[in-house]
């Protein structure tokens, strides 16, 4: 393990001296999320790929965040690479080709040219942004407030069963409140049970669930002091964190710190038993719109007064070529406590690395290998099948292919593999669609997909088709689709086929003002039909 990470270190020092592409930012907003995808509208789609990467920009730091599957010439239909919630209005940024300049006539050379600023640090690939987004000048800091609040019912009805949830939902982030140095991240959901309120009495913290609520004062525009519960985008592996954050800029250099808490793995609630200290350093270096970020920190978290983990937790992002970008993180334990015996020796225990290769601008190709740790849900409405691909194919390596042989046509595939010293937790999945972005006569895009998953203990087969319209551009649109799934139960022998069919339709009222509701039907031979129905209204400010 020792020589596995000395070499790892090592390629990653290197990485600075591979060439870089020049790129610029688009900016598009989220217009819709149905319960597969996310639809971004952008001006124009052009220099945007299937299989592109878009990215969410939160305090000055570029995440990747959606997989862009399906376009039209305006709009980038995706799925998430997070698991955060994506909000309607949400903005999200592609990094495309600078396209070059024509050349400039005497009249040109008298204006002066543009002059072009660079990207905000990130963990992302290198990038530069248009002049209309560039910062406001140090002392300069504007307010925006964007947020929502949303109430939803979660109803499913199998034969004389029924249940109904419903679920709350307060969204809120205010940058500079007053033209002042404090800024503000909240994000709160209450949920409950329609007929049990007494589950909620006897765990309120269950019911209650407080994902983000901080406070923010800007020192200078690179340098920062926050308080309350947030996720640190330079060490985002480590999840919430409760407690202070202090960052400084230091040139092209950053150091950070944090002291506080964990959240409570039961209920998410807060929990001061789960001590947690830590630094970092990062370095991001930005020449001629060309960058390149690394972020190393070290950590101590306890239970109670005791030693829980001490690890060493790092992050880098690179072009290594013309068109080939890496992103690889990786966090290596210092300290293991085993039957009372301390030993301080590395052991590699979170992985993820990352290449991507765009071939020419109709395809492109994708190598990811991840071993980091489970994912725990504290909320999850999820059909059984989505959350079991989810389940089985979130770790192991991953090839992706993507070819778009026509205007309006996308084809690819993905394969995983997941697999361990025992076979006990070995999965394989292959997943294939074609995508057509623009149907004619019907002005609607259509996907045909499907997925064959093989793990321990269950095999399945999965075969859909989905259409989506615009009915009414802005005010009316509409998502229909219909999968047959197959499930072979290895422990049991015996299987059971489904026929899926759901419908989604999303209605603006106003400008701020959205409903939606969905449906989707489970049907069985010898089984009552299960009925799934959500419905949504957001009030968006």
């Amino acid at each position: 393990m020792r020589y596995l990470l000395s070499i790892l270190c090592l390629a990653f020092s290197t990485l600075p001296m591979f060439g870089q592409v020049e790129t610029v930012l688009v900016k598009g907003i989220a217009s819709y999320i149905s319960s597969q995808n996310v639809y971004v509208k952008y001006a124009s789609t052009d220099g945007i790929s299937k299989g592109d990467t878009l990215f969410f920009k939160k305090e000055n730091v570029m995440t990747p965040f959606l997989l862009v599957k399906d376009k039209s010439s305006t709009s980038c239909v995706c799925i998430s690479l997070l698991t955060e919630k994506v909000k309607v209005g949400d903005e999200f940024f592609a990094r495309v080709l600078k396209k070059e300049e024509p050349k400039k006539t005497a009249k040109d050379k008298k204006e002066g040219p543009l002059k072009a600023v660079q990207d905000s640090l990130s963990p992302a690939p290198s990038g530069i942004v248009t002049p209309e987004t560039e910062e406001k000048p140090e002392q300069d800091f504007r307010q925006k407030i964007k947020g929502r609040v949303s109430a939803s019912s979660y109803s499913n009805f199998n034969g004389s069963d029924e249940t109904h949830r419903m679920r709350y939902a307060f969204t809120l982030q205010g940058n500079n409140l007053g033209n002042s140095r404090f800024s503000t991240d909240n994000y709160i959901t209450f949920r409950h049970t329609v007929g049990e309120w007494q589950a909620v009495q006897d765990n309120f913290s269950d019911a209650l669930k407080i994902y983000s609520l901080a406070v923010r004062y800007d020192l200078d525009k690179s340098s920062s002091i926050s308080l309350g519960r947030k996720i640190n985008q330079r060490i985002s592996s480590m999840g919430a964190i409760d407690g202070l954050q202090v960052e400084k800029g230091l040139g092209n250099f950053m150091v950070g710190g944090i002291v506080g808490s964990r959240p409570d793995y039961a209920d998410y609630g807060v929990n001061f038993g789960l001590l947690q200290a830590g630094a970092y350093v990062g370095h991001t270096s930005v020449k001629d719109a060309k960058s390149q970020q690394s972020t190393l920190a070290f950590i101590e978290q306890r239970n109670g007064s005791k030693t829980d983990r001490r690890f060493v937790y790092f992050q880098h992002s690179n072009n290594l070529l013309k068109d080939l970008g890496f992103f690889g993180s990786m966090e290596v334990d210092l300290y293991e406590n085993v039957n009372n015996e301390v030993k301080n020796t590395l052991n590699l225990t979170n992985m993820l690395l990352s290449l991507r290769y765009k071939l020419s601008k109709k395809s492109s190709l994708s190598l990811s290998y991840d071993n980091r740790k489970n994912i725990i849900y504290y909320e999850s409405y999820k059909s059984y099948i989505d959350q079991l691909i989810d389940d089985e194919t979130r770790q192991g390596l991953r090839f992706n292919i993507n070819y778009r042989p026509f205007k309006w046509v996308n084809w690819g595939t993905n394969a995983n593999w997941r697999f361990q010293k025992s076979d006990m937790n070995l999965s394989k999945n292959l997943n294939s669609y074609l995508n057509f972005s623009r149907l004619p006569w019907l002005g609607a895009s259509a996907s045909l997909t499907a997925n064959f998953l093989q793990t321990h203990y269950v095999d399945s087969k999965m075969f859909g088709i989905r259409l989506t319209k615009e009915i009414v551009p802005g005010k009316l649109s509409s998502d229909a689709y219909f999968r047959m799934v197959d499930y072979s139960y290895k422990n049991y022998e015996y299987t059971v086929q489904q026929k899926i069919a759901g419908l989604d339709v999303s209605v603006n009222l106003t400008k701020k003002l959205a409903f939606h509701v969905y449906y989707e039907g489970t049907f069985e031979k010898e089984r009552d039909t299960f009925h799934r129905v959500n419905m949504k209204l957001i009030q968006r400010f």
